[in-house]
This record gives C-alpha cells, structure tokens and sequence, in this order.
C-alpha cells in the first residue's frame, strides 16, 4: 500500500493540512511515517476523514468521534448512539421545517402588518416555547 503525504491527503480532502495536524493530536487519524518533515498516511485515512466528516454534521463533537475511532483499524460506532442521534435530527428537521413554512407564509401573508396575521403569531409562539423549553432543560 501506497502511503500519501499530508499534502495529497489535504488535497483530496479538502480539509487544510493545519486541521489533519490537529486530528492526528486528538487521535482521530493517525500518520504511518515520515518523508523528510512531511507526515504521511495509508490512504484508508480517507474513509477516516470522511466518517468524521459526517460525524460533525451530524452534530456529534470531535471528541465523540475520537472516542469512536479509538481503535485505529475497527471504529466502535454505538448503534444505539446513531439511533439516539438521528431521533434528534427528526426533531429538528421538523422544528425547522414548521419554521421554513411559517416564514415562506409570512413572506406572502396579505395581511397589512405580521402582528396581525394569526399564523404568524402562532409561529412566533412555537418558537418561544421552544426555546423556552430548551432553556429550561425540558
């Protein structure tokens, strides 16, 4: 197996080699060697970076993910952890998605004034107890 240098792997990655330096610090890649001062890695590291890729836009830290891909050959991804996540990635998309809808009306609401259009003042009252609820622990 080929290794690739840190460049190749920025390149392809499209992450900076600054952020592959500082993965490798928080143990999230791991380099196999060196040629000269620069690092180099197997290209598997490319499936490395691309779970932790959508890790992050999943919303889990990289310190989950770290804790994820400890084991540098076999990562230990919790299923029930995955479950846990994407129930709250539904919740989210409908937050959003109620929030999409009562924007796009407000867009177009023939009403004179927002405060007067009552699904307006409905959404403006979701997203208070909503956030009210967050805040609160709920």
């Amino acid at each position: 197996m080929i290794s690739m240098e840190i460049g190749e792997v920025a390149r392809q990655s499209g992450l900076p080699a600054s952020t592959l330096r500082y993965y490798e610090e928080k143990g999230l890649i791991q380099s196999v060697g060196r040629k000269g001062i620069k690092r180099l890695y197997d290209p598997d590291v490319m499936q490395r970076l691309a779970l932790i890729s959508m890790g992050s836009t999943a919303g889990f830290s990289l310190d989950e993910s770290a804790a994820m891909l400890a084991d540098q050959r076999f990562p230990d991804i919790n299923r029930q952890t995955l479950i846990r996540r994407a129930a709250e990635l539904d919740e989210q998309i409908q937050q959003l998605t109620e929030v999409r809808d009562g924007l796009l009306h407000a867009a177009a609401c023939p009403a004179p004034n927002h405060f007067e259009c009552p699904v307006f003042q409905r959404l403006m009252k979701l997203v208070f107890r909503r956030n009210r609820s967050r805040k609160s622990g709920a």
